[in-house]
């Protein structure tokens, strides 16, 4: 038992471990002192050169404490080490828990997260490795020019012996066809990206890791190549990493609608075509009604109707302002159906009281325009 403890003791001096650390190794080598010394450091805790002192009346095992004028051999541990340094930088940081001083579990914590210049930086690097050039202030690539169109006539087939004569062939005129070449601008911003004049769509987005890991692999967007149908892509990307997205302004576009006509009194009246013959046969039925006092004064009154069209009526004074809305009615028989309203021209103002004569409205050789309501 003592010579157990005196071993702990020198392994102890050695190793500079702890006792129980010191009797788990001389236990596993049955308590032989140089086999359970080479069992610790062959197991990669003799990182440390330390000198073993010589046993009373055994051989001794020596180790210089003194730097090493030999340079230390590369293991495999130290390359594994200095990957692991190398991979600290993408896997992210690294982290122990538990365990005794030389055990524990190890956690490796969640990638770092690449700042928006260092993913505009591989995009460019991913699309120049895989063939990519810069642009010209001219906006086109180095050699780019015209570009060639297919030949699509006819011509002449060589024959393929001396006796066989040359056959024309017809050009197969091409159809039209659903695929379009599409040019596209991909504007890389600080915060995100956008394609041509569109909305900002974020770097951190996961919808746009597909289309981000494809530029970065110098391929085109399967979005972009559904947009062509098959026809050819060109992309552009510009580089406005150090700029906050900004959306470009709306380009005018003129009007395009419906409206009315500045001086027009009434707005265009849509009515089913009629032919000249019966609507001279309708104006003349409205003049017909209109009963006219010779022996009275008269008066001659122009009514501008809806649909463009302009009536002229002798009536007397005493007639009433009804008498002119039933002419209109009986001229254009359309207009029964609809309601509308007459008007002075200047001042422009509504016949509300269709009670009154045509001398007391003040309508004498006056102009009535027809409005529709």
């Amino acid at each position: 038992m003592a010579s157990q403890e005196e071993s702990v003791r020198e392994f102890v001096a050695v190793t500079g471990v702890e006792e129980e650390r010191a009797r788990f190794f001389l236990e596993s080598a049955g308590w032989n002192l140089q086999l359970a010394l080479g069992s610790f450091f062959e197991d990669g805790n003799d990182d440390d050169i330390i000198t073993l002192p010589q046993p009373e009346g055994g051989s001794s095992v020596s180790r210089s404490t003194g730097p090493s004028s030999q340079p230390r051999v590369t293991s495999f541990r130290d390359l594994m080490h200095e990957a692991e340094e190398e991979s600290d930088e993408e896997e992210g940081q690294r982290f122990f828990a538990g365990g005794s001083e030389r055990s524990g579990q190890q956690i490796v914590g969640p990638p770092k997260k690449k700042s928006s210049n260092e993913v505009v930086e591989d995009l460019f690097k991913g699309a120049r490795e895989h063939g990519a050039v810069p642009l010209d202030r001219s906006g086109k690539g180095p050699g780019e020019g015209s570009k060639a169109r297919a030949f699509v006539g006819g011509g002449y087939r060589l024959g393929a012996a001396p006796e066989e004569e040359s056959t024309y062939v017809a050009g197969v005129r091409q159809g039209s066809k659903s695929q379009q070449d599409v040019h596209v601008v991909l504007k890389l911003w600080k915060t995100g990206f956008s394609l041509d004049n569109g909305e900002l769509r974020p770097y951190s987005d996961p919808g746009n890791a597909n289309f981000l890991e494809a530029i970065r692999r110098g391929e085109i967007p399967l979005e972009l190549r559904q947009r062509a149908r098959g026809g050819q892509v060109n992309l552009d990307m510009e580089d406005h990493r150090d700029e906050d997205f900004t959306k470009p302004k709306m380009t005018f576009k003129a009007f395009e609608g419906e409206g009315q006509k500045l001086g027009s009194a009434t707005p265009e009246l849509v009515s089913p075509p009629t032919s000249q013959q019966n609507q001279a046969a309708d104006e003349a039925q409205a003049s017909s009604f209109v009963s006219l006092d010779s022996s009275q004064p008269t008066t001659n009154i122009q009514i501008r109707l809806a649909d463009g069209g302009k009536l002229v009526q002798k009536f007397n004074h005493t007639h009433r302002v009804s008498d002119l809305r039933q002419f209109v009615v009986l001229a254009r028989p359309a207009m029964a159906a609809r309601e509308f309203a007459l008007m002075t021209t200047f001042p422009s103002k509504e016949l509300t009281d269709e009670g009154q004569t045509l001398q007391e409205a003040n309508l004498l050789n006056a102009v009535i325009v027809q409005r529709l309501k």
